[in-house]
């Protein structure tokens, strides 16, 4: 029981260090509630029914999330090994489908690939990271990131 109470506070932290609530079930269920109680319920509650990964797919559960946004998430659900690779390396077709995909200019694409080697491990925690979780995590650092912020701008 106390390794499943581990996992569920682990989940909820790990979601909660790279993604942001704003919209799925969790997000949904403490609508309008402020501080870190209803942050991490609801970061938990997405983590445990991998709902917001489907809802930035799908446009549903209030995620407004734009085309290119739903397009990534679709590319990583069947390529994530082939992105991890290119992204650990910060070069390859995989790295560069996704800055197309994200509409990243020719400009802006050498800060992209930078940007996202270098948060390789914020993005790719563990061996075991689902394409959600690493699209979650892609968006959050694109969004931290001045120049890139565009790209994954709702």
């Amino acid at each position: 029981m106390k390794k499943l109470i581990a996992g569920a506070v682990l989940l909820g932290a790990s979601s909660l260090a790279f993604a942001q609530p704003g919209c799925g079930v969790g997000a949904m269920i403490w609508k309008g509630q402020s501080g870190a109680a209803p942050h991490i319920l609801a970061a938990t509650t997405n983590g445990t029914f991998g709902n917001q990964t489907l809802g930035m797919t799908t446009g549903t559960l209030g995620c407004d999330t734009d085309q290119s946004v739903q397009s990534m998430a679709m590319f990583m659900d069947n390529n994530i090994d082939k992105v991890a690779r290119d992204m650990s390396r910060g070069s390859g077709e995989n790295l560069d489908t996704l800055a197309v995909l994200l509409g990243v200019e020719p400009a802006d694409r050498e800060s992209f690939r930078k940007v996202l080697q270098d948060n390789f491990a914020t993005i790719f925690p563990s061996s075991d990271t689902t394409s959600g979780e690493a699209v979650d995590a892609i968006v959050s650092v694109l969004e931290q990131d001045k120049t890139l912020s565009k790209y994954v701008a709702a």
